[in-house]
C-alpha cells in the first residue's frame, strides 16, 4: 500500500481526531473502555515508547487489547500495513478484523470512544495496592517523616483518594480531597525508589508504589483527575 502526505497534515489530523486521548495511560484506557465502551469500542493514545508512537486500545468483549501504531513520514504504520491517515486505518480494520491474542480473538473496530465523555464509574474506583509513608500515628502523615513506611490499600473514587489499613477494612484511615491538590509528581528525596508525592496547601503526602510502572500509572490517573477538576471550575 502506498501513500503520499506530509507531516503537517498528520499533526493536523491528530488535533481534530475526537478519539485521540493524548497521554491517557494504559490502565485508564482499559477502565474507560470496560466501563462505558462496548465490544469494538476503540481509542488512540500516546505510547510510552516515545514520540511518533501510539497505542490503539480496543475493547474485545470483557477485555481490552492494545496495538502499536507508528507515525512515519506522512502517515502511519501498523505491522506490515501503512496508511495515509488514521481514518484510512480505521476504515480498513472496520472490515478486516484484528487478531487480538494468541487464542485467535478477532476484533473489529466498530465505534470510536471520544475523549470528551462523562467519567465512568469503574474509572472512579481504581484500586491499586501500594505503600505510603506514615507519620507519628496511623491517622497522621507528615512531611519529612522518618523512614517509617506502612503498607496501605488505596482507592480512587471521583475526587477522593482514600487509604485503608488493608483491603479488608471498610473504613478508611484518611480521605484526601483532590480538589485541594495542586500537583502530583515523582519524588526522589526519599530513601526508596518508585516514590511520588501529592502536594496540598498544608502538607505533602508521599507514596511508594511497587514498581516504576505502577507509580507512573498513579501519577497519570491523578493528573487526569486534576485536569478534569480544573475544567470544571
Amino acid at each position: 500500500m502506498s501513500y503520499c502526505s506530509d507531516t503537517s497534515s498528520v499533526d493536523d489530523e491528530l488535533e481534530t481526531l475526537r478519539w485521540y486521548h493524548f497521554d491517557l495511560s494504559r490502565h485508564a484506557a482499559e477502565a474507560l473502555l470496560l466501563s462505558n465502551g462496548r465490544d469494538g469500542s476503540y481509542l488512540l493514545r500516546n505510547s510510552h515508547q516515545g514520540p511518533g508512537s501510539f497505542a490503539l486500545s480496543v475493547r474485545a468483549k470483557d477485555s481490552v487489547k492494545h496495538f502499536h501504531v507508528t507515525r512515519k513520514s506522512g502517515g502511519y504504520a501498523f505491522g506490515f500495513n501503512e496508511f495515509a491517515t488514521l481514518q484510512d486505518f480505521v476504515n480498513h480494520f472496520a472490515n478486516e478484523p484484528l487478531l487480538g491474542s494468541e487464542t485467535g480473538t478477532l476484533i473489529v473496530l466498530k465505534c470510536p470512544y471520544p475523549w470528551r465523555v462523562e467519567e465512568p464509574s469503574i474509572y472512579e474506583s481504581v484500586r491499586v495496592h501500594t505503600v505510603m509513608q506514615a507519620g507519628r500515628t496511623e491517622n497522621d502523615l507528615v512531611v519529612n517523616a522518618p523512614s517509617n513506611w506502612k503498607q496501605r490499600w488505596f482507592t480512587l473514587n471521583r475526587n477522593e483518594l482514600k487509604y485503608f489499613k488493608d483491603k479488608m477494612f471498610d473504613e478508611p484511615i484518611r480521605t484526601l480531597d483532590l480538589t485541594a491538590c495542586s500537583a502530583v509528581q515523582f519524588d526522589y528525596s526519599q530513601d526508596r525508589v518508585n516514590c511520588f508525592c501529592l502536594v496540598f496547601p498544608e502538607r505533602t503526602f508521599y507514596l511508594c508504589a511497587k514498581s516504576g510502572v505502577e507509580a507512573d500509572e498513579w501519577i497519570k490517573i491523578i493528573r487526569w483527575k486534576l485536569s478534569q477538576i480544573k475544567k470544571g471550575r
